[in-house]
């Protein structure tokens, strides 16, 4: 039987899932101050190392914290919910490449599942925290590119008649503005990371169809701001920040071991407002799934990040060359965010200079916690 339709404007309770993680306790915090009359509630398994940090910061913020994980559907919360906010995943995109996907699959694709089995029986609404990598890797890799100074960027295709195809009229999948949402559409292998969040749009559409679910879906970006505890393998902003910081050493990895792979990056603040608005907004965004990212104008290679890094940290330190590419690695990746601009009228507010400094500023202030964590 279809769900209610229903406004939300102001919730009477939201759960966010992974509600302590990075993404996570920023949007139960950004939630908790646009509605401060909700109930919110973040849940996480604390697998993360570091996440246990914002436990506190959540409760002083008056939101609740629930240990749970979304693979045991006897561990939600007691509902019911009028917003489920699903941003738990195992983010790695080198996730079961060396190792068993298990942990992967449970947690991305089951996981979601047990979230819209909720959403069902709660008759709430859900935004899913996808990802860009739902995009095949093949097409975007065998896009052509050029090297510059400092990146490689992608080109804009020639036309037969010999006029360069920016995108301004044929809105072409791929260009040097970046991916649009079509690119989907064509098959191929997007990493088992990447295949997991895809499936699990492909499963919320199923829902809205049989059940009537409302939901919004949102495609992002590298996503990057204070309390990332960045990893080699995921939150590559906040592991530069961090290195830098402490005098760590890094590696340039793949593609020759220059550091010219290019990604868009997207402050957490920037998410967060956009997440209130979708949810105070929702008859305008229901139904919603593209792009949320930087795109091309808050974009940067891994050498324009150290030299971001040496200026704001004022150190320098070692960084080593691995020319070989890893599996699932991309030279290039922006979002193209023109459908979202065009449709909505949103665009990032920050700069990926300022982006930098906010992580600094949040290592400099929490600098003995972090040095406890030994996670750099």
């Amino acid at each position: 039987m279809p769900l209610p339709k229903s406004r939300l404007q102001h919730p009477e309770s939201v759960l966010v899932t992974g509600g302590a993680g990075f993404v996570g306790s920023h949007l139960s915090l950004a939630v908790k101050g646009r509605f401060p009359s909700a109930r919110v509630v973040a849940m996480d398994n604390l697998y993360r190392k570091g996440s246990e940090l914002n436990v506190e910061r959540l409760r002083n913020a008056g939101c609740e914290f629930v240990q749970g994980d979304i693979r045991e559907r006897e561990q939600f919360p007691d509902g019911p919910f009028a917003v489920v906010l699903e941003c738990s995943a195992e983010p790695s995109v080198l996730a079961g490449i060396n190792e068993s996907p298990d942990y992967l699959m449970q947690t991305n694709l089951m996981g979601t599942y047990e979230c819209l089995e909720k959403s069902r029986e709660w008759g709430a609404s859900i935004i899913f925290l996808s990802t860009s990598r739902v995009y095949p890797i093949a097409e975007m890799e065998a896009h052509p590119w050029q090297e510059e100074e400092t990146r490689f960027s992608w080109k804009d295709r020639i036309l037969k008649c010999g006029i360069q195809d920016t995108g301004k009229n044929r809105n072409p999948v791929i260009s040097s503005r970046g991916v649009r949402e079509e690119l989907t559409h064509q098959s191929g292998a997007r990493s088992l990371y990447g295949f997991t969040k895809y499936a699990s749009e492909l499963l919320i559409e199923e829902y809205r169809a049989n059940f009537g679910l409302q939901a919004v879906i949102n495609r992002c970006s590298v996503i990057a701001g204070p309390w990332q505890m960045g990893k080699v393998d995921q939150g590559v902003v906040g592991l530069w920040v961090l290195r830098h910081y402490f005098k760590q050493p890094l590696s340039y990895i793949g593609y020759g071991g220059k550091g010219k792979q290019v990604r868009d990056v997207l402050h957490v603040s920037d998410l967060s407002k956009l997440i209130c608005r979708q949810i105070a907004d929702w008859d305008q965004w229901e139904g919603w799934c593209g792009n949320v990212g930087g795109g091309l104008s808050v974009s940067m290679s891994l050498l324009e990040l150290t030299s971001l890094c040496e200026e704001v940290t004022g150190n320098r330190i070692e960084i080593h060359s691995v020319p070989e590419t890893r599996q699932a690695d991309l030279r290039v990746f922006l979002a193209d965010c023109s459908r979202i601009e065009q449709q909505y009228g949103w665009r990032p507010e920050h700069a990926v200079r300022h982006i930098v400094q906010d992580v600094f500023e949040w290592i400099r202030e929490n600098e003995d916690s972090l040095k406890k964590l030994e996670i750099f």
